[in-house]
């Protein structure tokens, strides 16, 4: 493998610079990532690192995931990658009688649980790749949910702003509003009995959670407020071991897992860039931020057209990643306006990130979730468990692939990434944030294929999204100049203060010839860290 060349300027706000050490974690709270480091300097690899990281982040940032999320991953064991899809499927008994009369999935409520599979994906890597002991990885969690901890500046401001939307919940106001209010910043914060349900989970290397006394409980609490959960939906799950996709993007090659995720787009907007030159460009340019937001455009008119639990796609993600299909929806794309794109015709011709790595060449991309913040705001009484609202993805439309249906995994935006350059590994990484994640897997590959920056930088530069309604939303660090230059060229341009929610949060680690860099997200609470 020939060193591609890193440019290690940072030109923008954050004040941060890579970590550069031989074994390292980033993620969106400190105090997790020092729970992976604690793992790291116990002899433990990078799984174990990635898992305590994981498993500390449902106390430290409880507003972006819990112990009933969903989880996401892709390792290097230093040959080749593994790809784990540890989404839970809906209760058997949904389907759309269920949901009569609605428009839409509702997003509170029991009525959006899907079952939690990250209970799993922790069971399922440990046992795969772990060195240290299950129990082991669960112990920084378990202090800071016991003894408490300084609840964190941008996490409280999340809690703010979802906690009236949730406090009527079941269960939600006992564990999350302590006191009857928000917890602000720097305020201690405890959940004691999500420690002891951490340590059932430990004790049980998962079991008391599928099939013991947690999951009676999770079914007792559904049954009590009319929801459709059951023992045997929770009994009957299994994360599932799968080989990741892939594709070429300039002289770098970009990994994600196939469906039910969303990764799939960011591939296929990788493939339509490809027919395009940026050599002539500079990364805030506004030719590169049109070229780049058509392609995304494009590629997300499929996804959400196609993209579902993959034994229910009506086509596959081979004619949708096909490079003749891919080289005519680039021609879709106009230099000098942008435009509305429908869905193509394949075959006829929110959430917390972390990575980590460690000296013997494992590098892990592992994403956990709740999906809307806290989820669907359920708590299950005396556990601690915040249940996901993964379910609030489903259509209603019974012609639509993602139907709501039993037993079935919903559409899945949470993504992890990984870049390989040759045959060999070049970054881990994700961007977390809803539907800003394949976007914004898009706007790393750009910054590092085309433009060389540095994972930092990358992670520094400006964002921009596609919402759903198509409106193009734009951190106002772009400038002025390049805001107005988009609007000119058609796109209904919002300009937002930096650091708005809406922009995700990256988290990056880089191989170096000697080691990594590591590089944590400057618009959140988290950090880098390394030996």
């Amino acid at each position: 493998m020939s060193e591609l060349p890193i440019d290690w300027h940072t030109p923008y706000r954050s004040r941060r610079s890579p970590v550069l050490a031989r074994n390292t974690v980033a993620t969106t709270q400190p105090l997790a990532a020092q729970a992976g480091l604690r793992m790291l300097l116990a002899g433990g690899n990078a799984v174990d690192a990635a898992l305590a990281t994981a498993i500390a982040l449902t106390v430290v940032e409880p507003t972006m995931n819990g112990i009933g999320s969903d989880a996401f991953a892709i390792v290097y064991d230093g040959i080749e990658l593994h790809g784990l899809n540890a989404s839970g499927r809906s209760p058997k008994e949904w389907n759309t009688a269920r949901f009569a009369g609605r428009t839409h999935m509702p997003t509170e409520g029991w009525d959006c649980v899907t079952v939690p599979g990250v209970v799993s994906a922790w069971a399922s890597l440990s046992e795969k790749f772990g060195k240290l002991a299950f129990s082991q990885l669960f112990e920084p969690a378990v202090e800071y949910a016991e003894n408490g901890y300084a609840l964190s500046p941008v996490i409280a401001a999340q809690w703010a702003r979802q906690a009236p939307r949730l406090q009527e919940q079941p269960g939600f106001a006992e564990t999350f509003l302590p006191g009857g209010r928000v917890p602000t910043a720097g305020e201690q914060v405890r959940f004691p009995e999500h420690a002891k349900t951490l340590q059932q989970i430990a004790a049980s290397h998962g079991e008391a959670f599928y099939r013991g006394e947690l999951a009676d409980k999770i079914a007792a609490d559904s049954a009590r407020h009319g929801g459709a959960m059951t023992t045997g939906d929770l009994a009957s799950h299994s994360a599932e071991w799968v080989s990741p996709i892939s594709s070429h993007y300039r002289a770098l090659t970009l990994h994600e897992l196939p469906p039910n995720g969303q990764g799939i787009a960011t591939l296929m907007a990788c493939g339509i860039l490809n027919h395009f030159d940026f050599a002539e460009t500079q990364p805030e340019s506004p030719q590169a931020v049109h070229l780049q937001v058509e392609a995304m455009k494009l590629a997300l008119a499929d996804a959400y057209r196609y993209v579902t639990d993959p034994a229910a796609m009506q086509t596959s993600v081979s004619d949708l990643c096909d490079p003749a299909y891919l080289r005519k929806r680039a021609g879709l794309i106009d230099r000098r306006r942008a435009k509305p794109f429908p869905h193509g015709h394949p075959g006829q011709s929110e959430t917390v990130y972390l990575t980590a790595a460690d000296a013997s060449g494992m590098m892990v991309s592992f994403i956990q979730s709740n999906y809307m913040g806290f989820g669907s705001g359920v708590v299950v009484p005396g556990t601690g468990i915040s249940l996901q609202n993964r379910g609030a993805s489903f259509r209603l439309q019974p012609d639509h692939p993602n139907c709501v249906a039993g037993g079935k995994r919903p559409f899945h935006t949470i993504i992890p990434g990984f870049v390989t350059h040759g045959e060999q590994p070049l970054m881990s990484f994700g961007v977390m944030g809803g539907d800003m994640q394949a976007q914004g897997h898009l706007q790393m590959m750009v910054r590092t294929a085309d433009f060389t920056q540095s994972p930092q930088t990358a992670a520094d530069g400006p964002r921009w999204k596609v919402a759903a309604d198509q409106s193009l939303l734009i951190e106002e660090t772009y400038g002025e100049d390049v805001i107005k230059a988009l609007a000119d060229l058609g796109h209904k341009v919002v300009a937002m203060p930096y650091g708005s929610p809406e922009f995700g949060a990256a988290q990056l680690i880089r191989k170096l010839p000697f080691g990594y860099a590591a590089a944590s997200e400057p618009r959140r609470d988290g950090q880098a860290v390394g030996f």
